[in-house]
């Protein structure tokens, strides 16, 4: 499990979170969704310790990463598939992959990740900048799986993708779910936020202001666009 507890972060002197709790259980899809600027992208880069915590703690399954570089956070178990899939657009997509590997998976073999995705095995040899936006963002994904991730954290995957390109995004994260993976997914798309969710959290000026039930989201839903998500 990812815990969460009091983080604070930010760019330069200027806070962005100001207190930020949550947990992202194993085998459970934890939905953060808020408006812009709230804090959402944020509090990714702050686990993964690209922006360094003023206050609280981050860990995984008891173990404090709050003060760790980088790559150690990611070789202790977390995934981050930022927005915008930031692939290497020169790279085939076998070379994607396998840039991204410390050591031969165990979990998220290449065989296994061409399996779950097998457009990108058809596309194997091109180059990632001749690939479609939903392509490019299944490689970033499996980019992120071949480290054999506990927790995967996906800042808007389906941002700009076609309706049959997020279903099968969706069906991807149902599939890592059921693999006992912990999905901590940060997406303004509600639909799929419904489809896949076991837990949603609302953020708003820099804190978690309410947890709901997937089911209660489900039947709540407008009031709770139009008290946090509307402008």
């Amino acid at each position: 499990m990812l815990h969460i507890d009091g983080v604070e972060a930010g760019y330069g002197t200027g806070k962005v979170l100001l207190g930020v709790n949550l947990e992202a259980p194993s085998g459970q899809v934890t939905a953060v969704i808020g408006r812009n600027g709230v804090g959402k992208t944020t509090t990714l880069k702050a686990i993964l310790g690209i922006l360094p915590l003023a206050a609280g703690k981050v860990s995984l399954d008891n173990m404090d990463l709050s003060h760790k570089q980088v790559h150690e956070i990611v070789r202790s178990g977390i995934g981050y598939v930022p927005e915008g899939r930031q692939i290497f657009p020169t790279l085939t997509v076998l070379e994607n992959l396998r840039v991204g590997q410390r050591r031969p998976p165990r979990i998220w073999t290449e065989d296994r990740l061409l399996e779950l995705f097998p457009n990108l095995r058809e596309r194997a040899s091109n180059l990632g900048r001749a690939l479609s936006g939903g392509e490019q963002q299944m490689l970033a994904i499996a980019r992120a799986l071949v480290t054999d991730v506990k927790v995967l954290m996906l800042d808007e995957p389906t941002q700009g993708l076609a309706p049959k390109v997020v279903d099968q995004i969706g069906d991807v994260i149902r599939r890592l779910k059921a693999e006992g993976v912990a999905v901590l997914l940060v997406e303004q798309n509600l639909n799929l936020t419904e489809n896949v969710a076991d837990r949603v959290l609302v953020m708003s000026k820099g804190k978690i202001v309410e947890t709901v039930g997937i089911e209660s989201f489900r039947s709540n839903g407008e009031e709770i666009r139009h008290r946090w998500l509307t402008i």
